[in-house]
């Protein structure tokens, strides 16, 4: 399905957090953090695994001790392909371990680390292993100053906090940056974004902290992320839910694909359904979903119970469902099968891997040396 519209992405700078570019046009990347305790490492591990595979880019763990840092050096060697972010507070040597074990980006705030002799040894640190750092304010842990000069959190209080971080690494001509400026509150979040984009080249680190639960998380996050995204604001995001970190990264990767700002998987449109279906569309959308969830291709897939919006709909996607007696299927725009209702989700399961296998062998093969792509 063509977009009419293009999102004009702001233009920023480019850090590497292990092999995912963040901002200078890169991919918008999705993150999630771990929320099991960093010194079981079998735990985390297999926490991260999951996450990757839902299409974590960049994985968040936290380092609360000298302890944890020595786990996160394990847990770096077995699962060394996904970048991990290590989360610091307060406690510089557990960045500088972080740094050591292995982390592909500190997340520490410089103001936070006490004095300006153990910031310069962070930022060394970093330097030494070409590592960058992300600056975290967040409306709920502003300094006290700012907070007695605002009187509450605002977007002012929040650019200034973190201009005064970002000051001091820039003093310590440290330049590989990104930043996030979080709150629970939407308008709080765009505003403080909106005003720091103009000031900084840096990536932004998009998110609406403590958003909630599954549901209403989502719901805040969405709006709040996509005011932003639609701006051209944001290199990396990440959904902060009361769920399984699996459910954050599901949920960033439909605002992406929602604003066409990157495209995988499975993308299923399906009508809400009503009194004029022809087959439970409900039912057959569930089913599809858990079936097509570890795909990763981008396919269309249309599913649509009658014949009032079914053909349209179902022409447009690579294939397609529009219910009738039987049921039409569409491939490629046009009908190419007729299915009843009780072999209907098994006929769009076997069309759909046909065509992402078809797909996956015209690729090799215009990937072979002396074979002309074919084209289109």
């Amino acid at each position: 399905m063509t977009s009419h519209h293009q999102i004009v992405r702001r233009v920023s700078r480019q850090i590497r957090v292990g092999r995912v570019a963040v901002g200078g046009g890169a991919p918008i990347s999705v993150q999630t953090m771990t929320n099991t305790d960093t010194e079981d490492v079998a735990a985390t591990v297999a926490q991260i695994r999951a996450a990757v595979k839902a299409g974590a880019d960049i994985v968040r763990v936290s380092v609360p001790t000298l302890a944890a840092a020595e786990a996160f050096g394990r847990i770096k060697r077995e699962v060394g392909y996904v970048p991990l972010v290590a989360d610091i507070h307060f406690n510089y040597k557990c960045g500088l371990a972080a740094a050591e074990a292995g982390a592909d980006c500190l997340r520490i705030n410089p103001g936070n680390i006490g004095s300006d002799k153990k910031v310069s040894e962070v930022v060394a640190c970093a330097k030494h292993h070409g590592i960058p750092i992300r600056i975290g304010v967040n409306a709920g842990s502003l300094e006290a100053e700012l907070q007695e000069k605002y009187g509450e959190p605002n977007a002012d209080a929040l650019v200034e906090s973190a201009l005064r971080h970002i000051d001091i690494l820039k003093r310590h001509n440290f330049e590989d940056f990104k930043v996030s400026l979080k709150a629970s509150e939407i308008f709080l979040t765009v505003f403080a974004y909106r005003k720091l984009a103009k000031l900084i080249d840096q990536p932004l680190h998009l998110g609406i902290t403590e958003a909630g639960g599954a549901r209403a998380g989502s719901v805040k996050s969405a709006i709040g992320l996509g005011m932003l995204l639609a701006d051209g604001i944001g290199d990396t995001i990440r959904v902060s839910l009361a769920a399984d970190p699996v459910e954050e990264v599901k949920v960033g990767w439909d605002m992406l694909k929602s604003l066409h700002l990157r495209s995988r998987g499975i993308n299923l449109v399906a009508c809400p359904s009503c009194s004029r279906q022809n087959f439970d569309v409900i039912k057959a959308v569930q089913e599809l979903e858990a079936r097509f969830d570890e795909i990763d291709e981008p396919l269309d897939v249309a599913v649509i119970g009658c014949v009032v919006n079914g053909p349209g709909e179902a022409r447009e996607a690579a294939i397609g469902v529009a219910g009738g007696y039987p049921n039409s299927i569409y491939v490629d725009g046009k009908i190419a099968h007729k299915a009843h209702n009780a072999e209907l989700v098994d006929t769009l399961e076997k069309l759909v891997r046909e065509k992402i296998a078809a797909r996956k062998a015209a690729k090799a093969l215009s990937a072979e040396p002396g074979v002309e792509p074919a084209q289109h």
